[in-house]
């Protein structure tokens, strides 16, 4: 069981019999009150994200999330395939438990498949990622109206805004959490 002073950013709890991690939290106190912790928690079953005050000395039931380090293998319709890199145990995703992150799979790609009561439930994936610009306008010189930046379509088939510099054929680095250019690689 966690207290409130232990639910911080990245913290799995299970919360109502589903898993849930923390994605921001605010510690609180009430005049004569008590302490309250407000939550911001996303389920690691649908990602649907909602909001939770927890209030007292309240105890939370940690989630037993297993991490198995995995490769990406494909894609079919609705469904995505891993391979655990040591047991090659395979685990199938819907592609609906990653939301906007699963643009950014390519195969091979190493991920942390989690895992929740003996089922695989969403992936942890590497905050970034390399990826070959497949197609790209070329850069305007003067062209800031846009902000200096042009639409560019990745080899996983993402498409991102990168700046006017960046040219097809060129490896560029991906924010997967924020879904947005970092840098070029040399």
């Amino acid at each position: 069981m966690l207290s409130l002073t232990d639910l911080k950013t990245g913290t799995n709890i299970e919360l109502r019999g589903e898993p849930y991690v923390v994605i921001a939290y605010e510690h609180g106190k009430l005049g004569r009150g008590g302490a309250f912790m407000r939550t911001k928690l996303r389920s690691l079953l649908t990602g649907n994200v909602i909001e939770e005050t927890f209030k007292g000395n309240v105890a939370v039931a940690e989630a037993d999330i297993e991490k198995k380090h995995s490769n990406f293998l494909y894609a079919q319709n609705d469904k995505l395939f891993f391979m655990d890199s040591v047991t090659f145990e395979q685990y199938e995703l819907p592609k609906s438990a990653l939301g906007e992150r699963g643009k950014f799979l390519k195969e091979g790609l190493e991920v942390a498949v989690m895992l929740w009561q003996g089922r695989a439930i969403n992936i942890e994936m590497p905050i970034k990622v390399e990826f070959k610009i497949v197609s790209t306008p070329p850069g305007i010189r003067g062209d800031t109206v846009s902000g200096g930046t042009k639409p560019a379509t990745l080899d996983s088939g993402a498409t991102i805004n990168v700046p006017l510099f960046i040219n097809e054929g060129e490896i560029i680095r991906v924010n997967t959490e924020e879904g947005n250019y970092v840098e070029r690689v040399k």
